[in-house]
């Protein structure tokens, strides 16, 4: 081997080594930064959680934030999940556009869960439950074609369930449970054709306004219904059996008294 090729092969792996394995995704650091800020973390769980650690927040595969899982010098899980944490979801995770898995369960998180998710077209597992999310499902997640899980359970959510998520031809694991959730349980998602997978009562229970198969039928409501007629029904009865009963009595008194009367004129009349 010439002096040439030595010196050749001497550059190529100094200056190999000298280049960043994985280049910072201004995307990801956006996403990191917003969503720091958007969380409170009293437990300090969190504390390599800071600005200087988001510009490259991967090394590879591998990531020195808690919580985070790396792909290809790119976040592509957050498992945040149990920290305790209280503050909000940040709109701004959308920048984390190869996430594939996002769970924030079994914290104390507030307020809504933002529709710019839906531009998490990777995502495939999506766990928001056991918080204090308000608001309605946006029914932007039915772009998130790839999700395979929503679970959304112990939460106070409102409004009705999307229709649109039984477009979710993925979905095999979805969980409503424990709300405030409304209205009918959308046919898409309860009685679902073909192969895709079909969810059971234990996925929308504990929603007093939700009804719909596969939920049991109302009966409170109907037995409330029912009684409410019958009263009406015994109270309309009741007054026509007491009218009918005093309109007896009254011809009862009168007829005696037109008697007494007539006994009275047949006594003074004279006898011829």
């Amino acid at each position: 081997m010439d002096v040439g090729t030595v010196l050749l092969l001497w550059w190529v792996t100094t200056t190999s080594a000298l280049i960043p394995r994985s280049l910072a995704d201004p995307n990801d650091e956006a996403c990191l930064t917003h969503l720091s800020k958007s969380l409170q973390d009293p437990n300090n769980l969190l504390h390599n959680w800071k600005e200087e650690n988001f510009a490259r927040p991967c090394n590879d595969s591998t990531s020195n934030l808690q919580g985070a899982i790396c792909n290809n010098g790119r976040i592509y899980k957050l498992s945040l999940n149990n920290l305790s944490l209280r503050g909000t979801i940040s709109p701004f995770l959308s920048n984390c556009t190869n996430l594939q898995a996002l769970d924030l369960s079994s914290n104390f998180l507030s307020g809504p869960i933002p529709p710019d998710l839906q531009s998490l077209v990777n995502l495939a597992v999506l766990n928001l439950s056991s918080n204090r999310l308000e608001g309605e499902i946006p029914p932007q997640l039915t772009l998130c074609a790839y999700l395979n899980i929503i679970d959304l359970h112990d939460n106070l959510l409102t409004g009705p369930i999307p229709q649109q998520l039984g477009l979710l031809v993925r979905l095999s694991a979805f969980d409503v449970s424990n709300n405030r959730l409304s209205g009918p349980i959308p046919a898409s998602l309860s009685n679902r054709s073909g192969n895709l997978p079909r969810f059971n009562a234990s996925s929308f229970q504990g929603n007093k306004d939700l009804y719909g198969y596969p939920l049991p039928p109302l009966r409170n409501k109907g037995l409330s219904v029912l009684a409410i007629v019958g009263i009406g029904l015994g109270s309309g009865l009741a007054s026509l059996v007491l009218s009918f009963t005093g309109v007896c009595i009254w011809l009862k008194i009168t007829e005696r008294k037109m008697a007494l009367d007539e006994g009275k004129i047949s006594h003074l009349m004279p006898d011829y």
